[in-house]
């Protein structure tokens, strides 16, 4: 059975998340009810990370093999066709060996994370960024989030329902950046752990209303004390942006 690499964009805001969920919408089933159409049989399809509910993708990559010997272009082009209205867009298709899992073959996951601090309502971005209504430094974040880089123990920053066997992560980049009235922050790992930057983002915007100082913040991560996360940010601003494989993958 052939198997294809497939890059996925998608608005996460009306499904219960990337993993298939027996009463809710997910992407994963999404994609999966449009494999099937075309392949004329059920089609597993295995995705690099496990996105939440409400969260977004500019670059998720997943697996699925067919019975079917198609081109990749024809792949991407029918999986598009067959997975209309709903608002997932396979990007690019390719061929790969059967080697390739899209998951456990990733060597780094990038994702960002947007921020408006204005006082009036959102009205073309809502649902799609994360409205704070105080002004950010950008700077201040920026600084504190240093702390975050390398090997730690990011237990402040895992989600009490996290199935990962260990809390130890290693954060390759972060940087924050603002863009008028936009702030945003990127960030690069080989993994991560459950909401653990939506968890970091929270505690960041405390440093950036001035509620938190860079100390206070690299103090809660020393912690490892989950009671220590500020407030955990909303899934509207985070997007899975691109997922990076070995150059032989």
């Amino acid at each position: 059975m052939p198997r294809y690499k497939i890059t996925i964009e998608y608005d996460g805001t009306p499904f219960a998340g990337w993993q298939r969920q027996d009463n809710a919408p997910s992407v994963q089933a999404s994609l999966e009810r449009a494999a099937e159409r075309l392949d004329g049989a059920p089609v597993l399809v295995y995705g690099a990370g496990r996105t939440d509910s409400g969260v977004h993708a500019l670059g998720q990559v997943a697996h699925l093999d067919l019975v079917k010997d198609l081109a990749a272009g024809k792949v991407r082009d029918a999986l598009n066709y067959h997975l209309k209205p709903d608002p997932v867009a396979v990007l690019e298709a390719e061929r790969v060996d059967d080697e390739f899992h899209a998951r456990f073959s990733a060597t780094s996951r990038h994702y960002l994370y947007r921020m408006i601090d204005r006082r009036p309502p959102l009205t073309l971005d809502r649902g799609q960024v994360w409205r704070v209504p105080r002004r950010l430094d950008a700077e201040a974040m920026h600084h504190a989030a240093q702390a975050l880089l390398g090997q730690h123990d990011f237990t402040t920053f895992r989600d009490a329902q996290c199935q990962a066997e260990s809390p130890v992560k290693t954060l390759d980049a972060v940087q924050v950046s603002r863009y008028g009235e936009e702030v945003q922050l990127t960030c690069s790992a080989r993994s991560f752990l459950h909401r653990q930057v939506r968890s970091m983002v929270g505690s960041l915007v405390e440093v950036g209303t001035g509620k938190w100082s860079a100390k206070d913040f690299k103090a809660a991560l020393d912690a490892a004390d989950r009671s220590r996360c500020g407030p955990v940010a909303p899934p509207d601003g985070l997007y899975l942006v691109a997922v990076d494989y070995p150059p032989d993958a």
